[in-house]
């Protein structure tokens, strides 16, 4: 399971003319789900989510995790991260988990966001999506479990 994890000012989602999720500043989670994850792989990814150190403290080291400062999550299922890339000129898609299995494990990983966080905005799972972001810094951060 991976998480492409990026600070913001703010960001939002639409489908079609749509919001389905909207946050100030905090982390945009780019959610890929590959053959083989499981529960157990999301519950460790999300613990690593919430208590990753990328927000500034006073000294303006980064130190603080999104708790810590407050911000919002807002998690958008991303299939692409599976995608293989070392070789040819078109990705490969073989390690991404099937959809139903992907959709169960998104959905799992928001539930379990939400019941220890309050401050949950998510994108709708395999639709059209349209990420609005102001990425703060940029700081960009590729977690794996």
């Amino acid at each position: 399971m991976r998480a492409l994890i990026q600070r913001v000012g703010s960001a939002h989602v639409q489908v079609e003319s749509r919001v389905t999720g909207s946050i100030g500043h905090g982390l945009l989670v780019f959610l890929g789900v590959q053959k083989g994850d499981d529960r157990q792989s999301a519950d460790r990814l999300l613990e690593k989510v919430l208590c990753y150190r990328v927000f500034s403290d006073a000294d303006g080291k980064m130190n603080l995790n999104v708790q810590q400062v407050a911000g919002g999550l807002l998690i958008v299922s991303q299939f692409t991260l599976a995608a293989e890339t070392k070789k040819g000129l078109r990705p490969g898609f073989s390690l991404a988990a099937e959809p139903a299995e992907a959709q169960e494990l998104y959905d799992y990983f928001v539930t379990q966001s939400q019941s220890c966080y309050a401050q949950v905005a998510t994108g709708e799972f395999a639709a059209d999506m349209q990420v609005h972001l102001v990425n703060d810094g940029p700081v960009t951060f590729l977690l794996e479990v």
